[in-house]
């Protein structure tokens, strides 16, 4: 006897109908977050070329306070949300300083924060892609056992062997295999797609992160302890062992 999906789909048992229901609803998800990312990446890339073109003429001139206005209009755009942040955390801590920190080590560490948030958004739902391409396969396969244990079981009741007793109850099973596999496998490409794009944009964020530092830095004059390395240190020292009268030169 000859099967075509239809009449294996209505040979489908309960469990099997519920299998390839939850795999159905896995595709639908992929393709839901996959065209969803696309949006989000393609839209916060031309955000990103549109605000960096005014974004540096701003800071060139230290036009702080429209660079925070010009960020706060640019609400689609990854790199407004990360600058415009660290020059809010900036201006605030230059206006009232506390403590001993800096404004410009104040807003570093702000920064940081700031891109972890920028870097849970960018790989928002693609944790549901991973999900899907590795489970997808063991739910198939599931379906398989449980339709192969029917086939079996059908035998067990009817008393009759061969192998037109049990290829009703096998075809179902390689269906349900056959179906996790096509959810799996694009889930898999797209993953890796969007991977790729999310670590190009996260790359260039952190570029422009550290940009904007040195730009801050050197508006403020202030030069990091990375930078200033173990020969500053060094001479830190020895002007400090001058002021005590010890002599640190070598004879």
């Amino acid at each position: 006897m000859n099967f075509n999906l239809i009449e294996i789909y209505h040979h489908m048992g309960f469990f099997a109908r519920c299998i390839a229901y939850t795999l159905v609803a896995f595709a639908l998800a992929s393709m839901v977050v996959f065209f969803e990312r696309l949006i989000y990446f393609f839209r916060s890339k031309a955000a990103d070329r549109k605000f960096a073109a005014r974004a540096g003429k701003l800071l060139e001139t230290q036009q702080h306070e429209q660079f925070v206005i010009e960020s706060s209009a640019a609400r689609a755009s990854s790199l407004a949300k990360l600058l415009g942040g660290g020059v809010k955390t900036y201006l605030a801590k230059k206006a009232a300083p506390q403590g001993k920190l800096g404004a410009v080590e104040l807003t570093r560490r702000d920064l940081e924060r700031i891109y972890e948030r920028v870097t849970a958004d960018v790989r928002r739902g693609m944790s549901v892609l991973a999900s899907v391409g590795s489970v997808a396969p063991f739910v198939g396969l599931l379906g398989t056992v449980v339709g192969i244990i029917e086939a079996f079981a059908g035998i067990a009741k009817t008393g009759s062997g061969g192998l037109g007793a049990v290829s009703a109850g096998i075809a179902e099973a390689l269906v349900v295999t056959a179906l996790g596999l096509l959810v799996a496998i694009p889930a898999v490409l797209m993953f890796n797609f969007l991977t790729t794009r999310s670590d190009a944009l996260l790359l260039s964020l952190d570029l422009a992160r550290k940009e904007f530092m040195d730009h801050l830095e050197d508006v403020d004059g202030v030069v990091s302890p990375a930078v200033r390395g173990e020969g500053a240190v060094a001479l830190d020292v020895e002007r400090a062992t001058r002021k005590e009268g010890v002599d640190v030169r070598p004879a």
